[in-house]
């Protein structure tokens, strides 16, 4: 059980390196790095010339290979070792199908090309694999050692309203995506409008000023959400520390992402601040994986007491 909880832990925090790294490749203009060759680079095991984009965009392949592997080793052990739990089978597929589906979508891209709107998934395809091993590593855990989650019973209204604002969140994660692969991270120079000087001048707005701003806007509304939801779980679970402290962290992350967004752009895109915005989100994705884990239990638990 000890080598399964440290090939867990191993591959979730892998898999924060493969978001990173693709966060890298991608604020940095190296996703050509390697030519139109993959898995090799210029068709070459070992490139004869190196620059930056090389190094950044060979690195992220060896990694997301190597995590790849570390993940596909992980659903192995689980499906065998604690399979009999209810999620393990359905969670190890996903997370190896989707880190899969992540490395062919990269693959497709160099060889072929893929639109601005097609790469953009890419983050997103990767965040579903990293929740997916997250989860995994959580119920690997959680097996000797019982968490208040175990009797936690989340209501109907606030398991739809987790389920609403997952999917909107995977929503504006997308939107985020595309703001940095239609490059238009800095087709807005002020904050938190486009223009603070006239901040409903809408009609001179260019494709890229539309999709940054409604990044901003849609993120906004996952803040507010958040906040609200925090509140109602601070009045309506107070006893559950999985809760309140849970959506707590949700909000900090949230708020913390808000500020980061804003030096973002105050820096004209700082690489390192960039990154940490890419890092929050993943926590916060992976945050909200957890609560639908809770969900689905609640609801089946719900289920099986209606039985007769």
């Amino acid at each position: 059980m000890k080598w399964l909880k440290t090939t867990a832990v191993a591959a979730c925090l892998g898999m924060l390196l493969v978001l990173l790294g693709g966060a890298l490749v991608t604020k940095t203009e190296s996703g050509m790095g390697c030519g139109k060759s993959w898995p090799l680079c210029h068709g070459q095991l070992i490139p004869s010339e190196i620059d930056t984009a090389l190094i950044i965009e060979l690195s992220h392949r060896v990694i997301s290979g190597g995590v790849g592997l570390m993940v596909l080793l992980l659903s192995i052990l689980a499906w065998k070792m604690v399979g009999h739990v209810r999620e393990v089978k359905f969670l190890s597929f996903l997370a190896f199908f989707f880190l899969l589906m992540q490395g062919l979508i990269g693959a497709a891209a160099v060889k072929w090309g893929q639109s601005d709107f097609v790469l953009a998934m890419h983050f997103g395809i990767s965040l579903v694999s990293f929740s997916a091993v997250l989860l995994l590593t959580i119920i690997i855990f959680e097996i000797d050692r019982k968490f208040d989650a175990q009797s936690l019973w989340i209501k109907k209204d606030f398991r739809i309203q987790i389920y609403m604002l997952t999917l909107y969140t995977l929503g504006v994660v997308y939107s985020g995506a595309l703001v940095r692969h239609t490059y238009s991270s800095m087709a807005c120079l002020n904050w938190p409008f486009c223009s603070n000087a006239s901040p409903l001048d809408f009609a001179s707005y260019g494709l890229g000023q539309w999709i940054q701003m409604g990044h901003r806007f849609a993120a906004s509304i996952v803040v507010i959400w958040t906040l609200l939801i925090f509140k109602k779980a601070w009045k309506e679970y107070r006893h559950s520390s999985v809760m309140t402290i849970g959506w707590g962290i949700g909000s900090g992350l949230l708020i913390l992402q808000v500020i980061l967004g804003a030096l973002v752009i105050v820096s004209y895109v700082h690489l390192g601040l960039a990154l940490l915005h890419a890092l929050v989100i993943s926590l916060y994705v992976g945050l909200l994986s957890y609560f639908l884990l809770l969900s689905s239990r609640s609801s089946k638990n719900e289920k099986r007491t209606k039985k007769p």
